[in-house]
């Protein structure tokens, strides 16, 4: 079997709530700009490749995409990329978006969304998606401060069917027993990746014990965060890359996975050999030995 004819379905599978999806996602956040994602200036995208590169995310078996409003740069949106290249949806095709943040025209930084301003956003993302609800929306927070009032928003808007799920972004064990109280949390997207701190780890297997996915995002980028990877891997990412034939970023995705079943990956990228790859990262099997290795490594 070649990476071209690998498809996310050997990644495994879980359920965000009642919705199976491929344990291997995509992540929309790159698809927008050449370079650094969110940079006010930034040089838009291929249009015609980044919905050739949805599309083929899609034969791929790709079934999971994350993505959000405040993903676009000049003259690119990554939800309405979306419509463009897969509307009429695939009955199996689960998009999550993200609500909390948002961008003025201009792409500077907005306030964190309100409770009363927490509406809009769902609206804006059911527009441009063109959908009449949203599979999975998550909260993204900034800090420590509660979430009960804005997750209470959300459930609210769950309960008159714009949303099906709700998840939570960027959050802390005690957020989501604060979520949980008020109503049922499908998955946590965090930081996440090789070099994780104990804390980050301990959290990744609560969400295990208690059903909730969890979703790791810069699992490839580590600290290059926006701007991507840097290719500055550690000796130990690398050598376990060479006994495997693999790239780096698949070695990263690869451990990512194999840290529990509930664990989802959304690697995102608006180059096709690269998403080819990614996928292909679902077969990639790494002993106890290599584990333990990357584990130590201290790699970020």
């Amino acid at each position: 079997m070649t990476s071209e004819t690998i498809t996310a379905a050997a990644s495994g599978t879980w359920k965000l709530g009642d919705l199976p999806v491929n344990r291997i996602g995509f992540g929309a956040m790159r698809l927008t700009q050449k370079g650094r994602a969110f940079t006010p200036d930034a040089a838009p995208s291929d249009r015609d490749q980044a919905i050739r590169v949805l599309r083929r995310a899609v034969e791929l078996g790709v079934n999971h995409i994350d993505t959000a409003a405040f993903y676009f740069s000049p003259l690119r949106s990554a939800n309405e990329l979306i419509n463009q290249a897969l509307a009429p949806y695939p009955d199996d095709l689960v998009i999550t978006t993200k609500v909390g943040p948002g961008r003025d025209p201009s792409g500077a930084w907005l306030p964190h969304a309100t409770p009363e301003r927490l509406r809009g956003q769902v609206e804006e993302n059911l527009r441009q998606l063109g959908r009449d609800h949203l599979d999975v929306v998550n909260l993204r927070i900034v800090g420590t401060d509660s979430i009960a009032e804005r997750f209470g928003a959300l459930a609210e808007l769950r309960d008159a069917g714009l949303i099906r799920h709700l998840g939570i972004s960027n959050v802390r064990p005690e957020h989501l027993a604060e979520a949980q109280a008020i109503a049922p949390v499908v998955c946590v997207q965090n930081r996440y990746g090789i070099g994780a701190g104990p804390e980050e780890d301990e959290f990744l297997r609560a969400c295990g014990e208690q059903g909730v996915a969890f979703v790791p995002f810069y699992a490839i980028a580590g600290d290059g965060r926006e701007a991507g990877a840097s290719g500055a891997d550690s000796d130990e990412v690398l050598a376990v890359a060479r006994a495997h034939g693999a790239s780096a970023a698949q070695v990263r995705l690869a451990w990512t996975l194999h840290r529990g079943p509930h664990v989802l990956a959304i690697p995102g990228t608006g180059d096709p050999d690269h998403l080819v790859e990614n996928v292909a990262a679902g077969t990639l099997r790494l002993s106890e030995d290599e584990l333990a290795v990357l584990d130590s490594s201290g790699d970020r």
